[in-house]
């Protein structure tokens, strides 16, 4: 069996980190996995895959993931393979458009990996994603909020839809080797926080940044990410006379060794999917404070703390309750690792694999 997954780009993001731990594992169980960029940029995740030497990654520029003439482009790819498992907008639209253009006959599916976007509150969008959603065999979505939220807005659909929630390597993030906290310049005797995520209005790093000064004892907020957002989050750290007490590592390949360096893992997510970066702090034994949103507020109910969305106030008061009182805080960490426990990396890929079969019953 031949599949090839079709991705933007493998910037930050987690449909890009979790396509880059996915392959390699399908590809030991025997499963033909090609890579497919509509921008080859040299990210760090397109680095660690290709020290991975487990597929062909094909590129069709470096520049504008936009470009309808990747249609064009994708043509050729789809007669060179069973399936093609496509992540993310736009390719999303591109893949689709490449099989009505060609009429080819392999097997598109898609993982819908967010539970909104800017697409769905316009009319026209919703007409033409309804077109888009048709071409593919079979529709993913990383939970079942996911597919909640997709379905009522597609409305009457023929598409299947199939939910495999998102996996980590909780083995990996449980043995990690800690990071040294001088190696960060960070005082031992500070409360240190780390959000993991990319730089964008969706993730609202802004309500973080906020919480610092409510904090009752001394802290250290580390970044870890990047994106468009960035510089304006710089600034309001500037601002609030935070220059001291904020750090932006930037992308990093080290994460799981921050996570087990930070007393606390925040997430102050306007929407989610189904977050790796809350998976991954519960598989490091942090505890984790997210937003009561979403995406999140199922996953983390009963496993990590909720604090009301874009609530500075709240944060802090609930990052202070948690830091303050050490029966709660071994108890979440206690709940958040059994909890990621149902979200193994390895129940992820077999799912996968059964799917793959089932669309492909004559391929091995």
């Amino acid at each position: 069996m031949k599949v090839i997954a079709v991705i933007n780009n493998l910037d930050t993001g987690g449909a890009e980190r979790l396509l880059v731990k996915t392959v390699p594992k399908l590809v030991e169980y025997g499963i033909t996995v090609d890579v497919l960029l509509l921008n080859g940029k040299e990210y760090p995740f397109l680095t660690e895959l290709r020290k991975r030497n487990c597929c062909t990654i094909y590129s069709l520029d470096t520049h504008n993931v936009r470009n309808p003439f990747h249609i064009f482009k994708i043509i050729p790819h789809l007669f060179k393979y069973d399936i093609v498992h496509v992540h993310l907008f736009p390719a999303l639209y591109w893949v689709a458009l490449a099989k009505l253009f060609s009429f080819s006959r392999t097997t598109l599916v898609f993982t819908e990996h967010s539970t909104t976007n800017n697409r769905r509150g316009i009319l026209f969008y919703r007409w033409l994603d309804k077109l888009i959603y048709g071409q593919y065999a079979v529709i993913v979505t990383i939970s079942t909020e996911v597919k909640l939220y997709l379905k009522r807005y597609l409305g009457k659909t023929r598409n299947i839809f199939r939910t495999i929630n998102n996996g980590v390597d909780v083995s990996r993030f449980q043995q990690a080797k800690k990071s040294e906290r001088q190696d960060f310049n960070i005082p031992s005797n500070h409360t240190l926080i780390i959000q993991v995520a990319s730089f964008t209005s969706q993730k609202d790093p802004a309500t973080l940044v906020r919480a610092i000064p409510y904090l009752e004892h001394p802290a250290t907020l580390i970044f870890v990410g990047k994106g468009a957002e960035m510089e304006k989050i710089k600034q309001l750290v500037s601002e609030l006379d935070l220059d001291r007490s904020v750090q932006f590592l930037g992308m990093r390949t080290d994460v799981a060794s921050l996570l087990k360096m930070a007393d606390v893992a925040v997430l102050s997510s306007n929407h989610e999917g189904l977050s790796l970066s809350s998976l991954e702090a519960m598989a490091s034994g942090t505890p984790l404070v997210a937003a009561n949103v979403t995406g999140l507020k199922n996953l983390v109910h009963g496993a990590g703390i909720l604090f009301d969305h874009k609530d500075e106030i709240d944060l802090a008061e609930k990052i202070n309750m948690l830091v303050s009182n050490k029966k709660l805080y071994t108890e979440t960490v206690a709940k958040g690792t059994k909890r990621v426990k149902k979200f193994e990396l390895e129940v992820m890929v077999q799912s996968h694999i059964a799917l793959y079969k089932e669309l492909c019953p004559n391929k091995k």
